[in-house]
């Protein structure tokens, strides 16, 4: 794993595993940068602190997408059960700073500190809701909730109440592999919901897309 641009993290910030001083090692990643490979030997848990982070699984010469992470997430965990090698390979989307904790220094503090046990075993209950509910996506839902769903999740649409949601960069190649479609699909899909209102563009934010709160109604409509 790549190592430029570390240093020890501070005291003056939200984020828990400093509150609880565990110690842990910033890393900053450029978009697109890979953090680690399928396949590479586990040597600590990782926690996102800034930016998406990709997880994607590769066998018999197909690759899948088993996840996208925002801040908050933790990957690499399953190196706390024993993992010897990574089961997928993590790859960031935009600019991410991402905690680096050792797995001896995780397990020690995790049978020492109590609020750091509950803050985790929440972390994994909602990671296996999440699992749950994609299996469900994919097996139930058309293309257009899938779609619908999965940018309302990248643009964070459940974390605050504002009529638009500024969506990261994020290619349609991607969106297709994720919600198991083709990028034509998701290109017919997305001209859609820019006519419906649900994406917009905003030239005072970059350019950038947003997602209109309205894009709810997609996934309550039968």
């Amino acid at each position: 794993m790549s190592t430029r641009n570390t240093r020890a993290s501070g005291r003056n910030t939200s984020n828990l595993l400093d509150t609880l001083h565990v110690e842990n090692t910033r890393v900053r990643f450029k978009p697109f940068e890979t953090i680690f490979t399928q396949g590479d030997s586990c040597a600590a848990v990782m926690y996102i602190q800034q930016g998406r982070v990709k997880l994607t699984r590769s066998r018999e010469g197909r690759q899948a997408v088993v996840g996208i992470l925002t801040p908050g997430a933790f990957f690499g965990e399953g190196a706390l059960a024993g993992q010897r090698r990574r089961r997928a390979t993590a790859e960031t989307m935009t600019g991410s700073t991402i905690a680096v904790v050792k797995i001896a220094e995780m397990r020690r503090r995790l049978r020492e500190d109590s609020a750091l046990s509950d803050w985790f075993r929440s972390h994994l209950l909602t990671r296996n809701n999440q699992i749950e509910a994609d299996l469900v996506d994919h097996l139930f839902n058309r293309c257009e909730k899938r779609l619908a769903r999965l940018l309302l999740l990248l643009a964070h649409a459940d974390t605050h109440d504002a009529p638009r949601y500024p969506l990261p960069t994020i290619s349609r190649t991607l969106l297709a592999d994720t919600i198991g479609t083709t990028r034509s699909k998701v290109d017919v899909l997305m001209n859609k919901f820019r006519k419906l209102g649900f994406l917009e563009r905003h030239s005072e934010r970059n350019g950038g897309l947003h997602v209109h709160c309205s894009m709810l109604t997609v996934l309550l409509h039968d």
